[in-house]
């Protein structure tokens, strides 16, 4: 290995006791080829473990954690104990590797398509349809007290399906305009009551969601169990998340003892819109503000090694990879073994079957121009 890459393949302990052997994390991916039933499919697992032999931890794609939150066709579900079965062949593919296994949960709330949920009934903090990002713009009903404690519950409920499923942590889905994010954002939640108005009340159900999802882990875990979170620092609407109001929120989520904060950007290098004066990437930014306090994993646009190597060295403790392991799925190895001039920066349109791609997933791809680097 090229001795520059170093950075890269130093292990990191985190605060449950989870010890990763190096600094890369699969990012977690929509992937679109789960079951009907909500169970994992074998093209998935097969999708995962080829994905899983180098990096430190793979985070899946998103599952939810009621069936009034599926966010997507073909997305498996975590909200029945008979899912553990299926969650348990998912974790137990990406352990052989020998990567971590964290299983990201979620509830879609306003993003999801009014088919895939009961009675076509989208719920949210409030009565606000989402202006991005979805097919559908109906508006959702507001969720009772009654049922945001279901949920918080839900979501518990889901991480010890995770630990008994032999999953080495959860993400919470805290980003990309879902349910956690709608309770935050001053565009989604438009409450008078605990879980709105101020934007500490608007704190309030991701806090709740965190201290729920850490006690079932108290109560449940036998060894070390991780939890993270990740968000998104800003939003496009106004009014709509902020750089300032994201400074205010990884202040607290800093305090709640979490093994890593995620940061869900595009790009690496991307720049606040607005809420600080600040040229410097956003990254930089909450690295800058709560890197000493808990582990910041940055992501977006990584391709090459030396992508991978400029992002960890502004201090962040992990990068995620996410289409670069679609396109190079042996991504790590190649660096591990000095070879990183061979790793493949674009999608070859032959290459389906070698890169052990599901269908719906490889549709996604090559339907979405400009989405994939891709090679003609």
């Amino acid at each position: 290995m090229n001795p520059k890459y170093t950075p890269l393949f130093q292990p990191i302990n985190l605060r449950s006791g989870i010890q990763l052997d190096n600094r890369v994390v699969m990012a977690p991916m929509t992937n679109w080829s789960s079951n009907p039933d909500g169970t994992v499919s074998d093209e998935e697992v097969a999708y995962y473990s080829r994905r899983s032999n180098g990096v430190g931890m793979v985070v899946t794609a998103c599952t939810y954690v009621t069936a009034n939150g599926k966010g997507f066709h073909g997305e498996f579900g975590s909200d029945r104990d008979d899912l553990i079965p299926s969650l348990r062949r998912l974790a137990s593919a990406i352990k052989e590797q020998g990567a971590k296994a964290v299983l990201q949960i979620f509830h879609g709330g306003r993003m999801c398509p009014p088919e895939l949920v009961p009675n076509g009934e989208i719920v949210s903090a409030s009565a606000v349809p989402a202006e991005q990002g979805t097919v559908s713009h109906q508006v959702p009903r507001a969720l009772s007290a009654t049922e945001i404690q279901s949920i918080i519950r839900d979501f518990g409920e889901s991480t010890r399906r995770a630990i008994e499923a032999g999953f080495d942590g959860v993400e919470l889905h805290g980003a990309n305009g879902y349910l956690i994010q709608q309770f935050f954002s001053p565009h989604s939640n438009r409450r008078e009551d605990q879980y709105g108005g101020s934007l500490e009340k608007r704190l309030s159900f991701p806090i709740a969601v965190i201290d729920e999802v850490k006690k079932v882990v108290a109560e449940n875990a036998k060894q070390p169990f991780l939890v993270g979170y990740r968000f998104s620092p800003e939003e496009p609407e106004t009014p709509g998340i902020t750089m300032a109001d994201t400074l205010a929120l990884v202040d607290v989520l800093a305090s709640k003892e979490l093994d890593y904060l995620h940061v869900s950007v595009t790009e690496f290098w991307s720049t606040p819109r607005r809420g600080v004066e600040d040229s410097r990437s956003r990254l930089e930014i909450i690295q800058e503000r709560v890197g000493d306090l808990v582990p910041v994993i940055g992501v977006g646009s990584i391709y090459t090694a030396d992508d991978a190597l400029k992002a960890i060295e502004t201090g962040v403790s992990m990068i995620a990879i996410g289409r670069e392991l679609i396109i190079d799925p042996d991504w790590i190895e190649k660096v591990r073994q000095g070879k990183e001039s061979e790793i493949e920066t674009k999608l070859k349109n032959d290459a389906q079957s070698r890169l052990v791609v599901p269908d719906p997933l490889w549709q996604a791809i090559v339907n979405r121009p400009g989405w994939f680097p891709i090679e003609d």
